[in-house]
């Protein structure tokens, strides 16, 4: 019996190595899976974070884009209504001219009247603001020297007389002021 016994003892040692042998192949599959799992989750944690990460970029050049482009539009609207104004306010001059002119016929005067200050109104919708800088102190961003004069009764580079008003929409000139200054 003894060489039985030590048969059994061999099979039942065989067969306990050979489960230890599968279940040490089963916790090693296992591991290995999880690792193989872990790693395609992270690959995906990583994929999501890259394209999040491409997602708020192009939302950020997106934005600046918007941006960009209404503040071209804002330009080249102020452009082209300050060049338009250029080619408009030689004819208000003139009707300023027709209204300060001596003229014995008073409809005339009144019609000439109601012209300039419906073309005024019209200017003040567009935002035109006048510069008449008349008995101010020069300031060469708003307005022209053509002329200098003595004059004791102002003070010193202060405008005397203005030849021609200028023009301004919000903080740009559209014409500059012609002026004569007194005491440079």
């Amino acid at each position: 019996m003894n060489s039985e016994n030590k048969v059994t003892e061999e099979q039942e040692i065989t067969e306990e190595a050979v489960e230890t042998a599968e279940e040490t192949e089963e916790v090693t599959s296992d591991t290995v899976e999880e690792a193989t799992e872990l790693s395609d989750e992270e690959k995906l944690e990583k994929e999501l974070s890259e394209q999040k990460d491409k997602y708020l970029r192009l939302m950020a050049e997106y934005d600046n884009f918007r941006k960009r482009s209404a503040k071209e539009r804002l330009e080249l609207s102020a452009n082209t209504k300050g060049n338009t104004l250029m080619e408009i306010l030689p004819v208000f001059d003139n009707f300023e001219r027709a209204l300060n002119a001596e003229t014995t016929d008073e409809s005339y005067k009144q019609g000439v009247s109601m012209i300039f200050k419906q073309m005024g109104d019209v200017l003040a919708k567009l935002g035109v603001e006048v510069i008449d800088p008349t008995g101010k102190e020069f300031d060469p961003n708003v307005a022209n020297a053509v002329n200098q004069i003595e004059d004791p009764e102002l003070g010193e580079n202060v405008v005397a007389q203005t030849f021609q008003k200028g023009y301004k929409i919000g903080d740009k000139i559209i014409r500059y002021a012609m002026v004569v200054v007194a005491n440079p």
